[in-house]
């Protein structure tokens, strides 16, 4: 399983829908991202650029990439954005393979 963080925004339309019928849409969110194997590790409100900010579980880049866009599709949200998390065990591994990369600059 491969850990991501993501960032969502709410529309102004998604909001006051939100308000006139306050519902879980986290959960519903999460049913719907279930069956491809996506899943919440925790998530919370926050406020800022973004509404929404959260850890999720996906089994891969293109899948997970997959469920971010059917949310996107939905329309409640005006942005949402999806990184890639590395364990502090693989970033240090990708540290280390950097060092066998051996990129220089131009001119040098």
């Amino acid at each position: 399983m491969a850990r991501y963080l993501i960032q969502v925004s709410y529309t102004a339309e998604s909001w006051a829908a939100q308000v006139k019928n306050p519902q879980d849409r986290l959960k519903a969110v999460g049913e719907m991202l279930a069956p491809a194997g996506i899943t919440f590790v925790d998530v919370y409100y926050s406020f800022g650029e973004f509404d929404i900010v959260g850890i999720v579980d996906g089994p891969d880049n293109t899948t997970t990439a997959a469920g971010m866009i059917a949310v996107a599709a939905g329309g409640a949200c005006s942005k949402i954005q999806t990184t890639p998390l590395l364990t502090s065990e693989e970033g240090l591994e990708a540290i280390t393979k950097a060092g066998s990369v051996g990129y220089r600059p131009a001119g040098s």
